[in-house]
């Protein structure tokens, strides 16, 4: 936002816009997992084996990282908005389509389109809500915003309990598909375009659409847009390696490669590695719940901390922390203290890595914001592609869960010294 209105307190349309952004994450998260917890049943149902499986959940992530590499960052170009109702269609029709799948292709299929729509929105909300908050604060709003995720998770997992059993795993996407386009009105009627973009990148009435913003913010209406910028960065991926950017983009790159990594492997495997560990089936399926119930409490703890202390300290703090907890884990096998330890590294992976995202566009001038994000999200998707890989392949070769997680806590140590080197202007 711009210098002016970033000086004064938070509007009403500044908290609608942030907690909208909160939404939709939320319904990505749900977006996420609802393939995951309906997969036994479809498993089942289908005699379809965990390598088919396998792929399915690869599909969806491979859609993530190419939605947000390729598709956010047209964000920069028609608008922050314009994304974010494009990524909710797309979400919405395809996760809602995904009952009708007859088999493992067409749900590989949907899969792909839903991710495309997930790496985009993700992306896009992450851009808007840090150019709606406050500047002393927008490291905690961020990370409020992105902490919908989890949140969409957990609910989304209780309703998936009772749903499943009683109506099949196919009521599951169309619940998730109607409540994503259910928001599509919401968007279109209160979600407001990002002041920095219509004043710098100044699409087609700008003017008037800014002035009517400012005006809703209780703000005096400009005369005349500022004077454009005569070497504006271009929203391409190349941009974001020019005016001195190239060694903090590296850097940012490596570190949410790595803690993505990590944090997938860890989400993919948590049933089976509690269950290693020496919990009831119960108690494993909790699991899950309770590493998504601590990566909330983190992700606004960080947030907090961060807008305080500074936001690469932090985040280093957190991936150091949880590099501490994931190799003293296995000195807890067999107790049901590895529950509070689940709960504990979700809240320092999860709260670190969404700090990230804070870091990506803090980083990047309006012109390339979500282009910079997006490409940071789709990179660490990636990362999120090759984790539960290597683990399964490590699991698969005997390797204790000991082992495992003491392996994965070193690219989370590398993690957070890649993150404190990042030096910009724009990042604490």
């Amino acid at each position: 936002m711009n210098e002016r209105a970033q000086q004064l307190s938070i509007s009403q349309l500044q908290y609608l816009t942030l907690l909208i952004c909160f939404l939709m994450n939320m319904l990505d998260g749900m977006d996420v997992m609802v393939i995951s917890y309906t997969a036994p049943t479809i498993a089942k149902q289908w005699a379809v084996s965990s390598e088919a499986l396998g792929v399915v959940f690869s599909t969806g992530l491979l859609g993530m990282a190419l939605g947000a590499m390729l598709i956010a960052p047209r964000a920069d170009i028609i608008g922050r908005r314009a994304m974010i109702i494009i990524c909710a269609a797309g979400m919405g029709i395809s996760v809602f389509l995904t009952q009708y799948a007859q088999n493992v292709e067409q749900l590989v299929i949907f899969r792909l389109i839903s991710g495309l729509g997930i790496g985009g929105m993700l992306a896009s909300t992450a851009t808007l809500t840090s150019e709606y908050a406050p500047a002393k604060t927008k490291d905690f709003w961020v990370s409020f915003a992105m902490s919908g995720y989890p949140i969409g998770a957990v609910l989304s997992g209780l309703v998936a309990a009772k749903v499943t059993p009683v109506y099949g795993w196919q009521m599951m996407f169309q619940i998730a598909g109607v409540a994503t386009a259910a928001t599509l009105p919401l968007i279109y009627f209160f979600l407001a375009e990002s002041l920095d973009f219509l004043l710098k990148s100044q699409p087609q009435n700008a003017l008037e659409r800014a002035n009517q913003l400012l005006a809703k913010m209780g703000q005096g209406v400009l005369s005349a847009l500022p004077t454009r910028e005569k070497n504006i960065a271009r929203a391409s991926v190349n941009a974001l390696f020019q005016e001195g950017r190239k060694k903090a983009t590296l850097q940012l790159w490596a570190a949410i490669f790595l803690v993505f990594a990590t944090l997938y492997f860890l989400t993919m495997w948590i049933p089976k590695l509690a269950s290693a560990a020496g919990l009831s089936i119960e108690l494993a399926i909790y699991a899950g719940m309770v590493f998504n119930l601590g990566a909330f409490f983190g992700i606004i703890f960080q947030g907090y901390l961060s807008s305080r202390l500074g936001l690469r300290r932090i985040i280093t703090y957190y991936f150091i922390a949880t590099a501490v907890l994931m190799g003293i884990f296995g000195w807890f096998k067999g107790s049901d203290v590895i529950l509070l330890l689940f709960g504990l590294i979700g809240f320092g992976i999860q709260g670190g890595f969404i700090g990230l995202y804070a870091v990506a566009a803090r980083l990047y001038p309006t012109e390339i914001r979500t282009t910079g994000v997006g490409w940071a999200i789709g990179l660490g998707r990636v990362g999120a592609i090759v984790g539960p890989i290597v683990g399964g392949l490590m699991i698969g070769a005997g390797l204790s869960m000991t082992t495992n997680f003491i392996i994965f806590a070193i690219p989370t140590l590398i993690s957070g010294v890649f993150t404190m080197m990042i030096k910009s202007e724009g990042v604490s």
